[in-house]
């Protein structure tokens, strides 16, 4: 592993870290991959707008629409660090994922009408791929599109769409050939999810808090000009732009240093035998255990942006980076409810409860991550099967 810190990427992180500071929209009230409340939608617009406009995000776009090719590849590294850093929003949906498939697959038209409206944080985006038969076997898909002259009429059903109740458009996989293998006959779309049929149902967490949604398509055309790529190849479009899409790595592992920093302090305000938890033994042994994960989850981190950027890429990489930082983080944040005792019974909305509640919805958040991105189980079946090369 081999990571070059230059004093320009120093440089570069404290004018990013001086940037947010300044201009961010303020702390996140929960942890995780969450939506906004609708009022804060307009700040969180702005501050997409602002981050385009600064050159922090799109780093890797084309020059023309306000990329900098040249710059240095850790720097949207850098960018997802601080950001996660400061507990402040990165911009909302999958703007990021919908640009990487139009950059590599869209046509003119598309890159000009979709790119620049990304920029200003005009269109916010949701990620129409998975489906109740269809999460972590996404090419499983059974929603329909089939082709009406200069137009595509759309039936099915989505789900998991995350900020889908703030999106204007979706970046949405439907099936096109069903007669063609499954990983086959499937297209991808740009869709106005104000377009007529298409309905949104809010789902309520056990957090209480409404990110995910159903999202229902009854009839719904889509003009064939949004077909992002060629018809029937986009399993190559979601995948391409899936791989693109990698600096939130860097965010989960400033995430996970963030908890541990909250661990601490806890540690130290927390009675204990007339002293305080940070000053027990058996405490200390076992945050000194978990900070150990936290630097080897960091390493991990290091490791993955390393040959990524030699192009030394192994199977197992990312599928191992997400179960050790999954995993982990729910250890922290169980750990963090332990060490309060009965007082960690409370729930979020008691006034007495630690730090307005924020561990216990994490608590009750921290499952998700071992879902989300592909079940754990899923996930340690393909380092088997692709990262050892073990049978079926």
């Amino acid at each position: 592993m081999r990571l070059e810190v230059t004093p320009e990427l120093e440089d570069f992180r404290r004018e990013v870290r001086a940037f947010v500071a300044e201009h961010a929209p303020g702390i996140k009230a929960h942890t995780g991959v969450r939506a906004p409340e609708p009022e804060l939608i307009p700040a969180i617009r702005e501050w997409t707008a602002r981050l385009f406009a600064a050159g922090y995000l799109g780093i890797g776009w084309p020059a023309e629409y306000g990329g900098r090719p040249d710059a240095h590849p850790l720097e949207p590294f850098i960018v997802a660090e601080e950001i996660a850093r400061a507990r402040t929003w990165a911009p909302i949906g999958a703007g990021a994922l919908a640009a990487a498939a139009i950059i590599e697959f869209g046509d003119q038209d598309q890159r000009e009408r979709f790119l620049p409206r990304i920029r200003t944080g005009t269109d916010l985006w949701c990620q129409l791929f998975s489906e109740p038969s269809a999460g972590s076997d996404l090419a499983s898909l059974r929603t329909r599109a089939r082709s009406e002259g200069e137009e595509f009429v759309v039936d099915g059903q989505k789900v998991w769409t995350t900020n889908g109740q703030h999106a204007d458009r979706g970046y949405l996989l439907a099936r096109t050939d069903p007669a063609a293998p499954k990983h086959r006959g499937i297209t991808a779309f740009a869709l106005d999810m104000r377009s007529p049929g298409v309905e949104i149902r809010p789902l309520r967490e056990i957090t209480g808090t409404t990110d995910f949604n159903e999202v229902f398509l009854d009839g719904v055309r889509i003009p064939a000009a949004n077909v992002i790529g060629r018809v029937n190849e986009g399993w190559r479009v979601a995948t391409s732009s899936l791989a693109h899409e990698r600096s939130g790595v860097a965010a989960r592992g400033a995430e996970l240093f963030g908890t541990l920093t909250d661990l601490l302090r806890l540690a130290q305000d927390t009675p204990v035998n007339g002293g305080t938890a940070a000053e027990d033994s058996a405490t200390r042994q076992a945050i000194g255990e978990l900070a150990t994960r936290v630097f080897v989850n960091s390493a991990m981190v290091s490791m993955a942006q390393s040959r990524l950027l030699h192009g030394t890429e192994q199977p197992a990489d990312a599928p191992l980076g997400k179960i050790f930082f999954s995993e982990l983080n729910h250890d922290l944040i169980d750990y963090g409810l332990r060490l309060q005792g009965t007082a960690g019974l409370r729930v979020e909305s008691d006034p007495a409860a630690v730090a307005n509640g924020w561990w216990q919805d994490a608590h009750l958040y921290s499952r998700a991550y071992t879902i989300a991105g592909g079940a754990n189980e899923i996930l340690r079946t393909q380092i088997a099967e692709r990262g050892l090369g073990m049978p079926r």
